[in-house]
């Protein structure tokens, strides 16, 4: 790719990338500078962290006391001191809390598999109090890191544009929700132009600008080649597809097939060999230690486990701890290669199902796989996948480093870079509308008819699909199709409002909104003050007498990573259009 442009702005900015992980959080920025290069930099110290050269991430997890206040935060909340009064004070713990904002149709997570949220809080509460921490730590860190950082702070701070990670997974609905987290942990005000400083990218795609920015991938992505991006995390296993394209305007990247969220990181490891260790040592002296062996093979073994035809150790107690029946030897204990294999073996064989349906379904030949994110630090997850995926053809690399900031520092990216140009729609969206008669179709003899204004019988409960999914999308492209509206008086006329439609079904063609109706939503509504048009339509005779016609087009434009839809009218041979809806 060219080098990064200086910046053309004529005041200073800041951007502020925050990736909240199910496990770990982590924040890069750039500062903008009018006629310089900007640069991406991790925000390496963090309260109670124990690397003094700094770490550029942060547990994501909080304590609460009794009354619902946070007391710790980050690596705060792991020292031995904080998790002792904890205890003594009856604190409540809130970690694994951004899987609890999770859509709804993500059926793969069994809710009692996650730690519950502490009482009278929410998810939306709890990630806004992890985002004031944050940002306080943003501040304190830069304030401190560079000359006069605090007068800078409080110069720019009302102007900071925020990039805030999701699961490829999250819509409108999750991204709502973090935007009004943002509000509530005071990162923007609630206005309008507020609400324009919160901007959301993939978690897929922000690993791709990270990727891109530091050379990885360079020969598949420069020949034109799809690459699949796997970003393992502790939660969530986030894969995308992409290629390069050029144009005459330059070049830029585009999706090639439809992004997948799976939820299989490395957490769902640890609880699978929770549940062995708990059936394992039941009934022995170790039965109440399984959540201490749990967090100990976390720390160590699950990143050194390489090969099943070797023994696996994980040290959790003294010398005096020794059971030979349960292999426990000086504190250690080891388990087969096997059964350990067995703890990951769910999570591979998802990620490489996943891998396999993006070549099959990709736009492109997909010639290698790119693995980022925490749990690709993981030897026998990478070692596996490469083996797997070396057979079906694939080649399989990850950076040496820096995957614990790639997310965060991609969120920047996306910001300032622009790599992706085209994305694959996710699901069908449209209206529910009625169809003039036909009395040849056996379909429409089948369902309710109405009487419109105009006298003409129609059928009701039709779905108009407007984007259908696994259509490539660019970011300029509208999706627009005409409606109209009868009415026997102007006034009827003087106000439309569309309810927006998803269709989340398998249908590929889905017609009526009653044959599989749960999988319709409203996402939103979209409004436009007609009225002016209304009071000059001209009159029209109908089988009923007169009525008047308005007609209009519904129009549904991805944007950047936010769907948007507005209503469309002439007025005086002038297009107008109603506001701009959020499709949530």
């Amino acid at each position: 790719m060219a080098p990064r442009a200086p910046f053309s702005g004529s005041v200073r900015k800041f951007v502020l990338g925050i990736d909240i992980g199910t496990t770990f959080a982590g924040m890069s920025y750039c500062l903008l500078e009018p006629g310089k290069v900007p640069s991406i930099l991790p925000v390496t110290r963090f309260p109670a962290q124990d690397h003094v050269g700094g770490d550029s991430k942060v547990p994501s997890v909080i304590y609460y006391d009794r009354s619902g206040s946070p007391k710790a935060c980050g690596a705060e909340a792991l020292q031995e001191a904080v998790v002792e009064e904890a205890e003594a004070a009856g604190w409540e713990k809130a970690e694994w809390f951004k899987l609890h904002l999770r859509p709804t149709t993500s059926s793969s997570i069994r809710p009692n598999t996650l730690p519950p949220l502490p009482a009278n809080k929410s998810a939306l509460n709890v990630l806004a109090d992890f985002l004031r921490y944050l940002f306080q730590c943003a501040k304190s860190y830069i304030g401190e890191h560079y000359p006069n950082g605090n007068a800078m702070w409080i110069t720019l701070e009302s102007t900071i544009e925020f990039v805030l990670t999701h699961p490829n997974g999250w819509e409108g609905e999750q991204q709502a929700k973090m935007r009004t987290a943002a509000i509530i942990a005071g990162l923007i005000p609630n206005t309008s132009e507020g609400h324009e400083r919160i901007h959301f990218v993939t978690e897929g795609e922000a690993s791709l600008n990270f990727c891109i920015t530091n050379g990885l991938a360079t020969d598949p992505l420069r020949l034109g080649q799809g690459v699949v991006i796997v970003d393992a995390g502790g939660g969530t296993v986030d894969i995308s597809t992409y290629r390069k394209v050029t144009t005459p305007q330059g070049e830029s990247f585009e999706e090639i097939a439809r992004p997948e969220c799976l939820f299989v990181g490395s957490i769902f490891v640890s609880n699978r060999a929770a549940e062995y260790l708990q059936t394992y040592l039941r009934g022995s002296r170790y039965a109440d230690d399984v959540e201490h062996i749990r967090q100990c093979f976390d720390k160590t073994a699950k990143l050194r486990f390489r090969r099943t035809d070797e023994w696996s150790y994980t040290r959790f107690g003294g010398l005096r701890d020794r059971d030979e029946a349960l292999n426990i030897f000086n504190g250690q204990m080891k388990l087969p290669g096997t059964v350990v294999a067995g703890f990951f073996r769910p999570s591979l064989d998802a990620i490489v199902q996943a891998i396999m349906d993006q070549q099959l379904g990709a736009l492109a030949l997909v010639s290698s796989v790119l693995l980022v994110g925490g749990f690709a630090a993981s030897e026998w997850l990478y070692s596996e996948l490469k083996k797997q995926m070396n057979a079906r053809g694939l080649e399989v690399s990850r950076p040496d480093s820096h995957v614990n900031k790639a997310v965060a520092d991609g969120a920047v990216s996306f910001y300032l870079d622009h790599f992706v140009s085209a994305r694959i729609s996710k699901h069908t969206h449209g209206i529910e509308c009625m169809i003039r008669y036909d009395v040849n179709n056996s379909e429409h003899r089948a369902r309710e008819t109405l009487v419109d204004a105009a006298g003409d019988l129609n059928v009701t409960k039709m779905f108009s699909a407007i984007l259908k999914k696994n259509i490539h999308v660019s970011e300029t492209k509208e999706f627009r199709r005409p409606y109209l509206i009868t009415n026997h008086n102007p006034s009827g006329l003087w106000s439309v409002d569309i309810p927006i439609l998803r269709y989340s079904g398998v249908d590929e063609d889905p017609q009526w909104v009653d044959i599989d109706p749960d999988k319709y939503s409203v996402l939103c509504t979209v409004h436009a003050d007609t009225s002016k048009l209304a009071n000059n339509l001209q009159r029209l005779t109908g089988r009923l007498g007169t009525y008047y016609q308005l007609n209009f087009e519904v129009i549904l434009a991805f944007g950047l990573t936010e769907l948007k839809a507005q209503i469309a009218w002439v007025e005086n041979d002038v297009e107008k259009r109603g506001p701009a809806e959020l499709v949530y």
